[in-house]
């Protein structure tokens, strides 16, 4: 028996609008999921777990976005639809161009919350990391913990990814993709993420919005690794 509370016992009610009886599946924070029947009472939520349901396998591709802070409230469609397409870790990033547009304190903890009720929604039974902000040297200086760091620049050589994408992918589980902010990449950020490893990508000779691209680049991989 578990009790739901806060804004679970909410969504339950309200937003679902679940009767005593009906079959909820419950996850816990290892991940784990089982299927329950809801009792509501006047004031409580319960759910009476049936049974275990098995491990999922893991993604074929483990995503890490890397988005350059963008102005107002665009970070928090970024990581609501990234957390739907599956990445796996989110770090906001604070680049030449964008470090002033990350001002207000607790925006961290407000797109994890975002992560989670996203992860909910689309129903996955994890939750994406999200990271505090981080400027962009120091995310360079990172790269050697990914198989692979795709940057996506407007200046880069124009292939087609589909051409490109499987020599880029071969034999890589964990990569990371690098979206700038509104005024995009400096040369020197360029050069300075070159020179740690990272490869420079186009997605061809239009010009997307900062929460636009990185979302377009996260749904490529996921088909290019078999999971749309």
């Amino acid at each position: 028996m578990v009790e739901l509370r806060g804004d679970d016992a909410r969504k339950v009610r309200l937003v679902l609008r679940k009767r005593d009886g009906d079959e909820i599946e419950v996850i816990d924070s290892s991940g784990g999921a089982f299927v329950g029947a809801l009792i509501l009472a006047a004031h409580n939520v319960r759910a009476r777990l049936t049974e275990a349901k098995g491990p999922v396998a893991p993604a074929a591709l483990e995503i890490v976005l890397a988005q350059a802070v963008p102005k107002g409230a665009k970070m928090d469609f970024v990581v609501e639809k990234a957390t739907e397409l599956g990445i796996a870790r989110l770090i906001p990033l604070l680049t030449e161009r964008a470090a002033a547009t990350y001002a207000r304190a607790g925006k961290t903890e407000r797109w994890r919350r975002l992560a989670r009720s996203a992860a909910e929604q689309c129903g996955r039974r994890d939750i994406p990391l999200i990271d505090e902000p981080l400027d962009w040297k120091n995310f360079c200086d990172t790269l050697a913990s990914f198989d692979c760091t795709l940057v996506l620049w407007e200046l880069a050589e124009r292939s087609a990814l589909r051409e490109t994408l499987p020599a880029l992918l071969s034999g890589v589980r964990r990569i990371a993709v690098a979206i700038g902010p509104e005024g995009g990449f400096s040369h020197a950020e360029i050069e300075y993420a070159t020179a740690a490893g990272a490869k420079t990508v186009s997605l061809g000779r239009r010009i997307l919005r900062t929460e636009t691209a990185g979302l377009v680049a996260c749904s490529i991989l996921r088909y290019a690794s078999g999971e749309l």
